[in-house]
């Protein structure tokens, strides 16, 4: 799974809005900071714990420029209908992608081999529609937005200042480092 650093793949999909059907493609993930965010399947467990909780962080992920896209091999009538049906992801107004194509979940390589279901995964991709971030994690470990926050402000901070990186931890507002061979061996 080499994608850091690597074009989106062209795609188009459905997905389900604020309401409406609308139609999504690779293009909407440029000009902006984008949070590609799979999940197993709608209607399961730790799902809408984690989509709720990007809902949650939905209006800072925005401020920051960041548009979210929720992806399922689930249609976008599933989603709706879980829309619907369910008070935690009622509260979501970013995309709800249906993939069961399977082409974005294959492009980004995060589809279970013969199960037709996406891994739990998290992409960060920039204005470019380059991948910048990546993370998978097991069908029982559930994500966190706060974390995901923190690490998309690093990697905006690194992209506006060249030649600055930021060390583990970092928040908004701490130092960050200038690597140099004058600071090699003395962290």
């Amino acid at each position: 799974m080499a994608l850091i650093n690597t074009q989106v793949l062209p795609f188009t999909a459905q997905a389900f809005k604020n309401g409406e059907f609308v139609e999504v493609s690779e293009k909407d993930l440029q000009g902006t900071w984008s949070v590609v965010f799979f999940y197993p399947a709608d209607f399961t467990f730790v799902c809408p714990t984690e989509l709720g909780d990007m809902a949650d962080k939905y209006d800072e992920l925005r401020k920051l420029g960041v548009e979210v896209f929720s992806v399922s091999t689930d249609t976008h009538f599933v989603h709706k209908a879980w829309h619907d049906a369910s008070d935690t992801i009622r509260k979501i107004t970013y995309y709800m992608v249906g993939d069961p194509s399977g082409v974005i979940t294959t492009n980004f390589q995060v589809m279970r081999e013969g199960m037709g279901l996406a891994d739990r995964a998290t992409f960060l991709v920039d204005p470019d529609g380059i991948i910048q971030y990546m993370e998978v994690t097991p069908e029982g470990v559930g994500r966190n937005a706060s974390e995901l926050l923190r690490k998309i402000k690093a990697a905006q901070y690194v992209r506006s200042h060249p030649g600055e990186v930021c060390p583990a931890k970092w928040e908004e507002g701490e130092g960050t480092l200038a690597p140099s061979l004058d600071l090699v061996g003395k962290i």
